[in-house]
């Protein structure tokens, strides 16, 4: 039984690690370091699996900015569980950190808060996408090498 896990675990691994790095940054309150840390510590690559855990969560980012660009707040408050009081606090850090606050995306509790709030501010897609690739390029380069060396 473990040896078909493993087996199906090495055929689907990246698709698998990119949908779930995807939907970890949208709809669903779920995390892909676990994924990452059992893809690393079964020796897969660990360029690729860094690379495909972050394309994953910088696109499920970019939906969530999407629909606050489209002012859908309606949708963000349903379905992403993001609160008004929660999007008010990050326009107030967006006033006082500018652009550098989409570093921490990843955050859990407030990182699908400021992807919103940079959606609804219409920040500069590019500049978006620059902070948001670079914070989790860092996260997932941070847990799977503590997942290579721990």
């Amino acid at each position: 039984m473990l040896d078909n896990l493993l087996m199906n675990l090495s055929e689907y691994a990246y698709l698998s690690l990119f949908v779930t790095s995807f939907l970890a940054s949208t709809v669903l309150p779920l995390g892909s370091e676990t994924l990452v840390v059992v893809l690393i510590r079964s020796g897969f690559n660990f360029f690729a699996v860094v690379m495909v855990s972050t394309i994953g969560n910088y696109l499920g980012s970019c939906t969530t900015y999407y629909i606050g660009f489209k002012g859908r707040s309606d949708i963000i408050e349903k379905y992403f569980s993001i609160s008004e009081k929660q999007l008010r606090k990050a326009d107030s850090w967006f006033d006082k950190y500018g652009p550098f606050l989409l570093l921490f995306t990843w955050l859990p509790l407030v990182g699908d808060a400021i992807t919103a709030s940079g959606g609804m501010l219409k920040l500069d897609f590019r500049i978006f996408s620059i902070y948001v690739f670079i914070g989790k390029f860092l996260r997932y380069f941070a847990v799977s090498y503590l997942a290579l060396n721990l």
